[in-house]
């Protein structure tokens, strides 16, 4: 059997002296293993780093194998997103949550936005709205989809302030004041026709209502902690972008 296909790199196990097993996402296959012979030469070590962008090919005798890769680079972006914070730890942490979907399901959406965020991580303006959208994303694709088109409540979509912690659904303001301190702060950017951009505040609050969900229908289910790399990300993500948007002091995101 054989296909051929972009893909990016999330990581790399060595295998013996010579070969390393490399973990890839691609469009058409999503999370996809495979051996690499010859990984650890100093030809392949600069093209098997995260983020780089390749040309795959796998064969194997059986659907069912490991298989074996052969790659071509396409674009080598890992020297640059070893630049910035946000970028290593961002590389990272998308990398972790692309293993909470099973191997080979395809999910196209995923590599196009993965693919699109990796091009901007080093913009701390971009950087946390990116990931968080990505977290979202990965929620919906895990079954536990987050709705912020309407209210819950009133069926209303505008004003929509808070996000039930219960149901997942948004909540507009109206409904939501009397119980504010049990719901769960829907940042503007996140709204559906929202035009704003995240800022430290409401970025801390996104930060906040993905960790919340992760933890509850992902996390603590399966028995295991969500990855450093993500508090690692938030913290640079929260710095870059209280540097470049100073008006209002940075604001901790814990889950």
């Amino acid at each position: 059997m054989q296909w051929q296909d972009h893909a990016i790199i999330l990581g790399v196990k060595r295998l013996g002296e010579t070969s390393v097993i490399a973990e890839v996402m691609t469009r058409a296959r999503g999370r996809h293993m495979g051996l690499v012979r010859s990984g650890r030469s100093r030809a392949m070590q600069p093209v098997l780093q995260a983020g780089n962008l390749v040309e795959v090919t796998w064969r194997a005798r059986l659907h069912e194998h490991l298989g074996e890769f052969r790659m071509e680079p396409v674009t080598l972006r890992a020297a640059r997103l070893m630049e910035t914070a946000t970028a290593v730890y961002g590389v990272q942490a998308m990398a972790a949550l692309l293993r909470l979907l099973p191997e080979r399901d395809p999910h196209p959406h995923l590599y196009d936005a993965l693919d699109v965020i990796l091009e901007n991580l080093q913009n701390p303006a971009d950087a946390g709205e990116l990931f968080v959208r990505f977290e979202l994303a990965v929620l919906n694709d895990l079954g536990f989809g987050l709705d912020l088109t309407e209210c819950a409540a009133t069926g209303v979509r505008e004003d929509l302030a808070f996000v039930s912690p219960k149901s997942g659904r948004a909540v507009c303001r109206a409904a939501g004041m009397p119980w504010a301190d049990k719901m769960l702060a829907l940042p503007p950017f996140l709204s559906t026709g929202a035009v704003v951009a995240a800022d430290t505040e409401s970025l801390a609050a996104a930060f906040r209502l993905t960790g919340f969900f992760l933890h509850r229908h992902v996390y603590e289910p399966r028995g295991i902690e969500i990855a450093a790399a993500r508090e690692g990300f938030i913290q640079a993500a929260m710095k870059a972008l209280h540097a470049v948007s100073p008006e209002r002091p940075a604001v901790a995101a814990k889950r």
